[in-house]
């Protein structure tokens, strides 16, 4: 099977591949791995051999959708989808939740071709950790099952990375299209806050969600964008902003890069972490970037206002279901969603506040250059055993000193995270890339410049050894 999206595209219209075939080879992926590996939560395989041939049949008669037409894809479970239930990886949503109905992304997904083989795993209701005392499997990172695979877009990260579908659609409120993206070794794009309807998704934070793509390149995520954004007249907060996926060839002569240290190497950082962060960086100067040092404007504050948020936010959705039925939820997710009641609503107004103010100081930042890059984490997947306490709890606060993505989705910027380089331990790190707002093309160049020059993003674990653990 090809490795990324825009290869298998280019061999459908050659001729030299079908979307049968696509499909079956990523349906023996699942076959083999997925009970290790965990990423779907229901697999639609029957479907997706019907739409498979109907693609064939499409494009033999010369009826082109687009670059998705034929592709096996995946989506996660908390968009809704009419071939089945979505469940958000929980006991509490009600099943009726969206049933019969399709997410606006899931329409335009089915509209352009795409062949959804399933839905897949993620945090209970995209927070919290696993839990294995509930009925659910356990998402686990292919490149090392004792390791994490980063969430909430746990099975969309790791099957991109495993082979079992090309590309698939995440959700990132505090990092959860960009976490598994760094962990799995894959690319995830979390565009801007707007450029992508997010009704029709089980909401987390309403004023930070977000619905992007997970695939193995830039260009692959650049032709899912292009494909899922557009205003909605579902979701207020879309903006009538649609994006066409641009050229993405040429170096980055007369692109100027600011590069983030400050907060993003701590003490516990990975020790392969700088040599190859300072590697890459090294390489976007090699094709014309001018690279300067720049520092980020209220980190602590952005990362604060995310946590604030995100915990008012989902208590507002949560509240009866967590007086009602405590137990139901996962230990992790139960504790996040309290977290919202130790806030007030002065803590809540204050947050959007400094949010705002911290949007027109990155606005400034960004009159001196045109990209901001920092690492997306500063380890690989961390085992569960690290993670997870014996009681189901997670140290939220050590975990995001670790991981810097919930600054991001604070202001509501596009950000790309794609792999560059490995630990010792042969797990992935990566590297973030932050645009100004609707500046997707840019961040998309950028990384798509990185990505020809080098071949982190073809790196894949081996299947073979993982259903060998198994």
């Amino acid at each position: 099977m090809p490795s990324t999206l825009t290869d298998a595209a280019a061999a459908l219209r050659a001729g030299t591949v079908t979307s049968a075939q696509l499909t079956e080879a990523a349906i023996g992926r699942a076959d083999l791995a997925d009970a290790e590996v965990g990423t779907y939560l229901a697999r639609f395989d029957d479907y997706a051999r019907a739409r498979a041939a109907q693609a064939d049949a499409e494009l033999a008669r010369g009826e082109d959708r687009g670059p998705l037409h034929g592709i096996p894809f995946g989506v996660k479970d908390i968009l809704a989808m009419a071939e089945g239930p979505t469940t958000a990886q929980s006991l509490i949503l009600d099943r009726a939740w969206g049933a019969g109905k399709d997410a606006p992304v899931v329409a335009r997904l089915k509209a352009a071709g795409a062949v959804i083989t399933g839905k897949t795993t993620t945090m209970e209701f995209a927070c919290g950790m696993p839990d294995e005392t509930k009925p659910f499997p356990i998402p686990r990172n292919p490149w090392d099952t004792a390791t994490w695979p980063g969430g909430s877009s746990s099975g969309t990260g790791s099957g991109v990375a495993a082979g079992m579908f090309l590309a698939g659609l995440g959700t990132d409120t505090a990092g959860s299209i960009r976490i598994p993206a760094a962990f799995c070794g894959v690319s995830g794009l979390m565009p801007t806050f707007g450029r992508v309807p997010k009704s029709g998704c089980v909401p987390l934070g309403y004023s930070l969600d977000h619905i992007g793509p997970l695939a193995r390149s830039a260009e692959d995520c650049a032709a899912v964008l292009a494909t899922i954004a557009g205003p909605h007249g579902s979701d207020p907060d879309c903006v009538d902003a649609p994006f066409a996926a641009p050229e993405l060839g040429g170096d980055l002569t007369g692109l100027r890069i600011g590069v983030v240290r400050e907060h993003h190497f701590p003490a516990d950082a990975d020790p392969a972490l700088a040599g190859v962060f300072d590697a890459a960086i090294a390489e976007l100067g090699a094709q014309g970037a001018e690279v300067v040092e720049v520092s980020l404007p209220y980190w602590t504050e952005m990362v604060t206002a995310d946590m604030v948020t995100m915990g008012c936010e989902a208590l507002a959705y949560h509240r009866t279901d967590l007086a009602g039925r405590w137990d139901d939820y996962f230990v992790a997710t139960r504790a996040m969603l309290a977290l919202g009641a130790t806030a007030s609503g002065a803590d809540y107004v204050q947050a959007q506040r400094v949010r705002r103010v911290a949007q027109d100081a990155l606005a400034r930042l960004y009159e001196t250059v045109d990209v901001v890059v920092s690492p997306t984490a500063a380890v690989g997947a961390p085992a569960f055993e690290t993670l997870v306490g014996a009681d189901g709890s997670v140290d939220i606060g050590g975990l995001f000193s670790v991981i810097f993505t919930p600054y991001w989705d604070s202001v509501g910027n596009p950000v790309l995270a794609l792999p560059m380089g490995f630990t010792a331990a042969g797990l992935p790190l990566s590297m973030q890339l932050a645009g100004r707002p609707f500046e997707e093309a840019t961040v998309l160049r950028t990384g798509a410049a990185f990505q020809r020059a080098t071949e982190w993003h073809l790196r894949a674990p081996d299947l073979a050894a993982t259903a060998v653990a198994a």
